[in-house]
């Protein structure tokens, strides 16, 4: 795939950088693509939902996925269904964590072990998250996601299309540049259906165990592991700067 090459890789960001969400989304998945997989990554969050909105042309060419580490919240589920109903040709994949893996954590560390330890949330993240994510995007060359740079400081140096060292693909963020309130704002045109949370406080949705609504003022992610300090990842998005 030729846009692998971190040449090509700068060229065509900054290119991008100048073309509306529609068209970054159809120079990448049809004319930068040489028909290998294409996935993209939903957890039915608000910008994932925008994202899905944009996409459904795209049906046939990306293949969308989601993570169900059966700790969410049942509004997540609910809008799962919502946007089964709104685009029914956009199939949604379900990935689930390993049941061997789970009944080890439960028994090494308890159902929400999880709470004693930076170290083993983070072992539930993997269990949950990131062994599910590998299955999915196995044999993808490029990655779709909702990131923008807004969201966190260490997403900040982030770039459209990216090498991803760990998958050996492109990660490709489309809404990089995009403000929460053009993300609003595209809800509300499109009438796209969103996690009731949401308008809650719930700006980013993991694991209901996991997961609280913001305070007013508070960091974008400082809902997300609320009881942990320092940077808050999962592991599913490690930004390798270095080779951008």
């Amino acid at each position: 795939m030729e846009i692998i090459n971190k040449k090509k890789l700068n060229f065509w960001n900054e290119k991008l950088s100048k073309l509306s969400l529609p068209e970054i989304l159809d120079i990448v998945i049809t004319s930068l693509n040489d028909e290998s997989k294409i996935v993209f990554s939903t957890s039915f969050g608000v910008e994932d939902q925008v994202l899905t909105h944009y996409l459904n042309p795209f049906y046939n060419k990306v293949e969308v996925f989601t993570l169900d580490t059966g700790r969410q919240f049942n509004e997540t589920y609910e809008v799962f269904q919502k946007t089964q109903s709104k685009y029914p040709n956009l199939v949604i994949k379900a990935y689930y964590p390993d049941e061997a893996d789970i009944q080890e954590y439960y028994k090494k560390s308890g159902v929400n072990g999880f709470y004693n330890s930076i170290e083993e949330r983070k072992q539930c993240c993997f269990i949950r998250k990131v062994k599910p994510l590998n299955k999915a995007l196995k044999g993808a060359s490029i990655w779709i996601t909702g990131l923008r740079a807004e969201q966190s400081a260490n997403r900040e140096s982030m770039q459209f299309l990216e090498w991803d060292e760990e998958h050996q693909l492109v990660k490709f963020n489309p809404l990089l540049h995009f403000t929460l309130k053009d993300i609003e704002a595209q809800v509300n045109e499109f009438n796209i259906p969103i996690n009731s949370l949401y308008k809650n406080g719930y700006l980013s949705i993991g694991c209901a165990p996991c997961t609280r609504a913001l305070e007013p003022g508070e960091d974008f992610r400082a809902g997300r592991w609320w009881w942990e300090n320092g940077k808050k990842e999962c592991g599913l998005h490690i930004h390798m700067e270095e080779n951008n």
